[in-house]
């Protein structure tokens, strides 16, 4: 179980960034990242449901974790490899649509 753990957050460690969402310290002991979504949007509270409406992906706004976490979300690996490869399709295709 401990390797498909490192597998998932191998993965979103390197797909998180080609998405412009940074991740200022890599996680070894959770099974979450914080990243960087303001670029994105400032909003995080917004910007979480946001996606949860238009790409059906569940990420956490950074703000429920106080007034610092204003502008990350965080987002779970505590789940299939194959369903963290589909969510960050869905999460490319969103900002795709966004950025036009």
């Amino acid at each position: 179980m401990r390797r498909q753990y490192d597998a998932r957050r191998r993965y979103l460690w390197e797909a998180l960034p080609k998405l412009g969402f940074h991740c200022p310290v890599e996680p070894k002991g959770a099974f979450y990242f914080f990243v960087n979504a303001g670029r994105v949007e400032k909003d995080s509270y917004r910007l979480a449901f946001d996606i949860l409406d238009t790409a059906g992906v569940a990420v956490t706004p950074g703000i429920d974790f106080g007034e610092h976490g204003e502008g990350y979300l965080r987002i779970s690996y505590a789940n299939s490899l194959e369903n963290l490869v589909e969510g960050i399709r869905r999460l490319s295709r969103y900002l795709e649509r966004r950025a036009s």
